[in-house]
């Protein structure tokens, strides 16, 4: 298996949001803000390429809302899903798979887009698009706190277009060497890719640990539904992460690709930073 880092571009989001209870002279040490409170953020997605499946996890925030959407988060930087692909000299059509972590707009808003017609179209239009039918419930019908994230014109036509399938959460494997796992403090059954790689274990994180600013188990976003039960989950796995030396691939950092973690006299923290390909 080959995997390369996608850069789908940067936004920007409330610090204060992105980071909680945590008083912001705290967590602005490592994610300075502007004038405005708002801290810059990546929209990272990896590409897995294993014999004749090309499989995209995540696809960033996409382009086809209005004006008066995008003007709320800033978007900047010269990447995009496009060019990413084309760098790698990958076109939508040799997408096989888009392997979603969850719905939330930054995450899948890729995926879709608008036709010359003005229709909606499948950006990848031969692959299938992956999610779990428990999340697929709480997206479609979602409640009040995240009405705002899980936008029907990035989901439904998935499902209306016939590319939509679920994984089994029994299982959690989409193929050998790469599976799973699922957490629910952020939303309901979030999943997060664990890929067998040049004999290490890469996690690919999502919402789970946005960036190495994270890592302490109080940094939790106020975007998660049940911040309690991330700070549990987050804690059972950067504890087996440090022991087992996974390297956490970050969607939202906006300087860091990976990171290792340890175990210290206070608990987990950092130990290295490098690109996915140093690995």
């Amino acid at each position: 298996m080959e995997l390369y880092t996608i850069n789908t571009g940067f936004f920007k989001l409330d610090g204060g949001a992105m980071f909680g209870v945590v008083p912001k002279v705290l967590w602005s040490r490592t994610n300075p803000s502007d004038e405005n409170n708002l801290c810059n953020w990546a929209m990272r997605s990896l590409l897995a390429v294993d014999g004749d499946r090309v499989v995209l996890i995540d696809n960033g925030i996409g382009d086809k809302q209005d004006a008066k959407f995008f003007s709320l988060y800033y978007l900047h930087g010269d990447d995009s899903l496009q060019k990413s692909l084309h760098r790698l000299g990958v076109n939508f059509n040799q997408v096989t798979d888009n392997f979603l972590t969850h719905l939330h707009f930054d995450h899948c808003g890729g995926g879709v887009r608008y036709g010359s017609h003005g229709q909606y179209e499948m950006t990848f239009p031969r692959a299938t698009y992956w999610s779990n039918a428990d999340h697929w419930q709480w997206a479609t019908a979602p409640n009040p706190r995240e009405k705002a994230s899980f936008l029907t014109e990035n989901i439904l036509p998935m499902q209306d277009l016939g590319h939509l399938k679920f994984l089994d959460l029994g299982q959690k494997s989409l193929f050998p060497g790469f599976d799973f796992i699922t957490v629910d403090g952020h939303t309901d059954k979030q999943m997060l890719p664990k890929i067998q790689y040049k004999g290490k274990t890469v996690v690919f994180v999502a919402d789970l640990l946005p960036s190495v600013g994270h890592i302490p188990l109080p940094y939790v976003m106020g975007y998660d539904t049940r911040p309690l039960l991330t700070m549990t989950e987050k804690q059972a796995f950067l504890e087996e992460a440090a022991r087992e030396e996974y390297v956490l691939f970050l969607e939202h950092d906006p300087v860091n690709e990976c990171c290792t973690v340890k175990m210290t006299d206070r608990g987990v923290r950092l130990d290295q930073t490098f690109r996915l390909d140093e690995i």
